[in-house]
C-alpha cells in the first residue's frame, strides 16, 4: 500500500513539473538546431536563454508555450536537420523546412511526429530513400516536391486518410511504379500533384471517388491508356493537368459534368477523336490545352460562346472546318494558337475584344479571306502569326504599326497592296516576315524606326523603287531578304552599317550601278547580288571569298582580276580597275604587317606572366602562414594533407582563374583542388590575411550552399596570406570539351542528351529555384564536369553573381565575362547579364553536342561561329542532318533534330525570344531519346515551328 503511495506521489510530481521539462527540452532543440545548421538567418534564434522560444522568428507556440510550429522555408540554411525533432517538440504540428539547402536524405525520425498536419520539405534537393509514413496519420499536407529521392515511391501515404494535398513534384529518380486502385482512400484529399515522378500505367477508375479534389496534376509521366470516364465525378475539380503523357483514346464526355472546372490540359498525348461539345460549355473554363494529340473534327460552334475562356492552344492536331466566329468576342483572350491543323473559312473577327490577347498562332492552316481590321487595334499583342494559308487583301495598316508586337509572320499567303508607314511605330518589332505574297508599292524607309528588327524577309513580292537608305540605321538587323521584287536602285552604301548582317539577298530585281565596296566590310557574310543589272568591277574581296557566282545575271560586271574558265562570265575589268587593286594590296599588306608585329610582342608578353607565375608558385611552396578554413560538408581530412599534395604531379589543368590538382587522400577519396592567387604582404598575420580576392569571394558564396545535383560540390575553401585554395569533388571523367574534342572517349546521342538535360537542370535551378536567382555567366563546355557515369556538373563560378533584384528574371549586372564563340550578342554590346544570356551560352553547347565541333573553326568563316554555320545548313532537310556529328547520330537523327531546334532556340540574337531554362528543361525532357519516339518539340505555349521549313524561318 505504501509503495503504491509513493508511486503516485511521484507521478503527480513529475506530471507537475512537465512544463517546465518540456521547456527545457525545447531549448535544447534550438540550441542543437544552431549546432547542426547555417545560416544567417539562425540568428533570430537566441539560445542563451534571454528570450523564450516562443519569441523567436519562424516559431509558433499553443496558449501553454508548447513549439507548435516551426517555419524556416526560404532561410538558405544548410547543414542536418536535427534528429528526433518531436522528441524535443511533442506537441509540433507544422514543419516548414522548403527552399534550404538540407544535406543527405530524409531525417527519418519525423515519421515519429503522430501529431504533425503539415509537412513541407519542398525544393531542399534531398537525396536517398523515403520512409514508411504511416505513422503519420493526422497529416493534412505533405510537400515533396522538388527533390531527389530514388527507390520505391511511398506507397504508405494511401493510408494518410487525412491528406488534403500531396505533392511530389518533379522527383524523377523514383523507380517506375503504378498508381493503385486504394489511392482513393485519400477522401478528404483535395490537391494531388505527382508530376514528373515516373508514375507508369493506367489512370485508376478509382480516383472518381476523391470528389474532394480541387486540383489533380499527372503531368510528365509514362501514363498509358483512355482517360477514365469516372475523372466526371470530380465535381468540385478546378485544374485537371494530364499533357506530356502516352494517354490514348477519346476524351470522355463526363469531363463536360466538372462545372468548376477552370483548366483543362492534356496536351502531347496520343487522344483522337473529336474535342466533346461538352467540355467547350463548361461555364468557369478559363484554359483549354490539348496540342499536340491527334483529335479531329471540328472545333465546337458553342466555344465561341464563352465569356471565360482566356487560352485556347489546339495547335498540331487534324482539325478541320471554321472556327467559331464569336470566338473571343465575350472573353478576355489571352492565347490563341490553332497552328498546324487544316482549319479553313475566315479568321474570327472578335478575337481581340478583350483587350490582352498576346499571342494570336494560326500558321499552317488554310485560312482564306482578308485580315479583318480589327486586328489592328490589339495593342497588346506580341506574336501575330498566320504564315501559310490561303489570305488576301491588303494588310491593315494598324497590324504593321502594333507597338509590343516582336513577331509579324504573315508569310506564304496572297495577300496584296502596300506596306504602310505606321511599320515605323512597331518599336518592337524584332521579325517581319511578308515573304510569298503580292505586296507592292515602295518600301517605306519609315521601316528604319523600327529600331528592334532583327529579320526583315519580303522576298517574292512586287516591291518596286528604290531600297531605302535608311536601312542601314538598323544596327541589330541579322537578316535582310529582298530578292525577287522589282527594286529598281542602286545599291545603298548604307548596308555596310550593317555589322551584325549574317544574310543579305538582294538577287532578281532590276538594280543598278556598281557594287558597294564599303559592302566588303560585311564579308564572310552570305550575300546575293544575282540577276540585276549591276555595272562595273566586282569587288576583290568578293571574289577572294568565294562569291563570284553571287554576282551571276549581271552582264554589266566585269573581274578586276583574272578569273578561271568557270567564271570566265565576267569580262576582265580595264586598267584603271587593276590599278586600284595593286592599292589595296599595298594596304593590305602594310595592315598585314602590323598584325603580326602585334602578335610577336604579345607572345613575348605572354612568356614573361608565365614566368612570373611559375616564381610565384615557388613562393607559394615556401609559405608558413597557416589557413583560415571554412566548410560546406563534413569534411574527413585536414589542410595539411591537402596543402602536402600541391605538387607538379598533381596539375590536372589550369583554369581561367587558377591551377587545378587531382588529389588522392589517405581515406582513399579523390577531391579536385583549385589553387588561387591572393595579394602578397609582408605580415602572415596581418588583418588583409583573410580578404579573398572579389572573384574567389563570389564563387564561394554562390557555391558553398547550393545543393543541386547538377552543380560542382564545393567541400571547403583555405585562405591565406599567399593563396586561396577551393577544395570540389572530383569529376574522374573531365570536362565535356576534352570528351567532344581530344577524343578522350566517343559519346553517344543518349549519353549526350542526358548531360545536355543535366546541364540545363542545373541553370533551371540557378535561375528560377533561389531566392536571389544566379547568372552564370560563363557557360562553355570546359566549365561543364562529367562524374563517373557522365551525370553532367556545372563549374567555375568565378564569375557568377547573385542578382540584387530578386525574382527578377531579366535582372542584370554589369561585370563584364564570358568567353568568345559563347558570348551573347547583347552582353558583348552593352556588358549586361541577364539570365536569357546564359540561355545563349548553353545554346552554344548544345551545337557542340550535336555537331561535335567547337564554338569556332576554321571552316565557319572568319569571325563567324558556329551559330552562323549551322543557320547556313538547316534552311534544307539535308542541311540539317548534314550538320549532326556522324559519330553519335546512327539511328538517332530525329531526336538530334529535336535538340537542334531548342538550340536555335536558345541562341536567338534576340534575348526576349530565347526560352527560358525551365522551359529548356520541359523541351529536353520531351526530346529524350529513351521516352518518346514520335514526340514532337512543343511546350505550353510553343509556336509550331520546324528549323527544316525555309517557310517558317523564326528564331534561325
Amino acid at each position: 500500500m505504501s509503495l503504491l503511495y509513493v508511486f503516485f506521489v511521484v507521478l503527480l510530481l513529475s506530471l507537475s513539473n512537465y512544463p517546465y521539462v518540456a521547456a527545457i527540452n525545447q531549448t535544447q532543440f534550438f540550441t542543437l538546431a544552431k549546432k547542426s545548421l547555417s545560416g544567417d538567418s539562425l540568428a533570430y534564434w537566441d539560445v542563451t536563454g534571454a528570450k523564450n522560444v516562443c519569441s523567436y522568428t519562424g516559431i509558433g507556440c499553443n496558449k501553454k508555450g508548447y513549439v507548435v510550429k516551426i517555419d524556416v522555408s526560404g532561410w538558405s540554411l544548410s547543414g542536418r536537420f536535427p534528429e528526433d525533432v518531436c522528441s524535443y517538440l511533442p506537441e509540433l504540428r507544422v514543419l516548414r523546412l522548403g527552399h534550404n539547402n538540407f544535406q543527405g536524405g530524409f531525417p527519418d525520425s519525423i515519421t515519429n511526429c503522430s501529431l504533425l498536419e503539415e509537412l513541407d520539405m519542398s525544393f531542399c534537393y534531398l537525396t536517398g530513400s523515403l520512409p514508411d509514413f504511416s505513422q503519420m496519420t493526422s497529416l493534412r499536407t505533405l510537400d515533396m516536391s522538388y527533390n531527389l529521392f530514388t527507390g520505391e515511391f511511398p506507397m504508405s501515404v494511401t493510408n494518410l486518410t487525412n491528406l488534403e494535398v500531396l505533392n511530389f513534384n518533379e522527383n524523377g529518380e523514383f523507380n517506375l511504379w503504378q498508381l493503385p486502385e486504394n489511392i482513393s482512400a485519400l477522401t478528404k484529399i483535395k490537391i494531388m500533384i505527382l508530376t514528373t515522378c515516373m508514375m507508369r500505367g493506367p489512370i485508376p477508375a478509382s480516383i472518381g471517388n476523391m470528389t474532394s479534389l480541387v486540383d489533380l496534376e499527372l503531368t510528365g509521366n509514362f501514363l498509358v491508356g483512355h482517360i477514365p470516364a469516372e475523372l466526371g465525378l470530380l465535381k468540385n475539380l478546378q485544374k485537371l493537368e494530364l499533357y506530356y503523357n502516352q494517354l490514348d483514346g477519346d476524351i470522355p464526355e463526363e469531363l463536360g459534368n466538372l462545372t468548376e472546372l477552370t483548366e483543362l490540359d492534356m496536351s502531347v498525348n496520343k487522344l483522337r477523336g473529336n474535342v466533346p461539345e461538352s467540355i467547350c460549355r463548361l461555364p468557369k473554363l478559363e484554359v483549354l490545352q490539348l496540342y499536340n494529340n491527334s483529335l479531329s473534327g471540328e472545333i465546337p460552334s458553342v466555344l465561341g460562346n464563352s465569356t471565360t475562356l482566356t487560352m485556347l492552344s489546339l495547335y498540331d492536331n487534324h482539325l478541320t472546318g471554321q472556327v467559331p466566329r464569336n470566338l473571343g468576342g465575350s472573353s478576355p483572350m489571352i492565347l490563341f494558337d490553332l497552328s498546324e491543323n487544316q482549319l479553313s473559312g475566315e479568321l474570327p473577327r472578335e478575337i481581340c475584344n478583350g483587350g490582352k490577347l498576346i499571342y494570336f498562332l494560326v500558321l499552317e492552316n488554310m485560312f482564306s479571306g482578308e485580315l479583318p481590321e480589327s486586328y489592328g487595334k490589339c495593342e497588346s499583342l506580341l506574336r501575330f502569326r498566320v504564315s501559310d494559308n490561303n489570305l488576301e487583301g491588303s494588310i491593315p495598316e494598324g497590324i504593321l504599326g502594333l507597338p509590343h508586337v516582336s513577331i509579324i509572320d504573315l508569310a506564304y499567303n496572297r495577300l496584296n497592296g502596300p506596306i504602310a508607314k505606321a511599320i515605323g511605330n512597331a518599336k518592337n518589332l524584332s521579325e517581319l516576315f511578308i515573304q510569298n505574297n503580292q505586296i507592292s508599292g515602295v518600301l517605306p524607309p519609315e521601316i528604319s524606326q523600327a529600331f528592334n528588327l532583327v529579320k526583315i524577309d519580303l522576298s517574292n513580292n512586287l516591291l518596286s523603287g528604290p531600297i531605302p537608305s535608311e536601312i542601314g540605321n538598323l544596327r541589330n538587323l541579322n537578316l535582310l531578304g529582298l530578292q525577287a521584287n522589282k527594286f529598281n536602285s542602286s545599291i545603298p552604301t548604307s548596308l555596310s552599317s550593317l555589322k551584325s548582317l549574317n544574310v543579305l539577298d538582294l538577287s532578281n530585281n532590276l538594280l543598278m550601278g556598281s557594287i558597294p565596296e564599303s559592302l566588303c566590310e560585311l564579308l564572310p557574310n552570305s550575300m546575293n547580288f544575282s540577276n540585276n543589272l549591276l555595272s562595273g568591277p566586282i569587288p576583290a574581296s568578293f571574289i577572294k571569298g568565294g562569291l563570284v557566282e553571287s554576282f551571276s545575271g549581271n552582264p554589266g560586271l566585269c573581274a578586276p582580276v583574272y578569273l578561271n574558265s568557270s567564271d570566265s562570265k565576267f569580262p576582265m575589268c580595264s586598267q584603271t580597275y587593276n590599278r586600284k587593286k595593286i592599292n589595296c594590296i599595298w594596304v593590305i599588306g602594310v595592315s598585314v604587317g602590323i598584325v603580326i608585329v602585334g602578335i610577336v610582342l604579345l607572345i613575348k608578353r605572354w612568356f614573361s606572366k608565365e614566368r612570373a607565375m611559375m616564381d610565384h608558385e615557388e613562393t607559394l611552396s615556401s609559405s608558413f602562414c597557416s589557413y583560415d578554413v571554412k566548410s560546406y560538408h563534413r569534411l574527413s581530412f585536414d589542410q595539411r594533407e591537402i596543402v602536402e599534395a600541391l605538387v607538379d604531379k598533381n596539375i590536372v589543368g589550369h583554369g581561367g582563374s587558377g591551377t587545378v590538382y587531382k588529389i588522392e587522400l589517405s581515406n582513399g577519396e579523390v577531391v579536385a583542388v583549385k589553387k588561387l592567387w591572393s595579394p602578397k604582404t609582408k605580415d602572415c598575420a596581418s588583418e588583409d590575411q583573410l580578404v579573398l580576392n572579389k572573384e574567389l569571394k563570389t564563387e564561394v558564396e554562390t557555391l558553398g550552399n547550393i545543393r543541386h545535383k547538377n552543380i560542382v560540390k564545393l567541400y571547403c575553401y583555405f585562405s591565406n596570406l599567399d593563396s586561396s585554395l577551393l577544395v570540389y569533388e572530383y569529376m574522374p571523367n573531365g570536362n565535356l570539351w576534352d570528351a567532344l574534342h581530344r577524343g578522350k572517349v566517343l559519346l553517344d546521342w543518349p549519353t549526350r542528351h542526358k548531360i545536355a538535360l543535366g546541364v540545363a537542370q542545373g541553370l533551371a535551378y540557378l535561375h528560377h529555384d533561389l531566392l536571389s536567382p544566379i547568372i552564370h555567366r560563363d557557360i562553355k563546355s570546359t566549365n561543364i564536369l562529367l562524374d563517373i557515369n557522365y551525370q553532367p556538373k556545372v563549374a567555375d563560378f568565378g564569375i557568377a553573381k547573385v542578382l540584387q533584384a530578386r525574382g527578377g528574371k531579366d535582372s542584370t549586372t554589369t561585370v563584364i565575362a564570358g568567353t568568345y564563340g559563347y558570348l551573347a550578342p547583347e552582353y558583348a554590346y552593352s556588358s549586361k547579364a541577364t539570365t536569357k544570356c546564359d540561355v545563349y551560352s548553353f545554346g552554344v553547347v548544345l551545337m557542340e553536342l550535336i555537331t561535335g565541333k567547337k564554338p569556332v573553326e576554321e571552316e565557319f568563316g572568319e569571325n563567324k561561329n558556329i551559330i552562323y554555320w549551322v543557320s547556313t545548313k538547316v534552311e534544307t532537310k539535308e542541311g540539317a542532318m548534314e550538320v549532326l556529328d556522324k559519330q553519335a547520330s546512327g539511328s538517332f537523327k530525329d531526336e538530334m533534330i529535336r535538340v537542334l531546334r531548342i538550340a536555335i532556340a536558345c541562341t536567338c540574337r534576340t534575348p526576349t525570344l530565347r526560352p527560358t531554362m525551365n522551359e529548356v528543361v520541359q523541351l529536353l525532357t520531351e526530346a529524350d531519346p529513351s521516352r518518346f519516339d514520335s514526340c514532337k518539340l512543343s511546350n505550353k505555349t510553343k509556336e509550331t515551328e520546324n528549323v527544316t521549313k525555309t517557310k517558317n524561318p523564326h528564331d534561325s
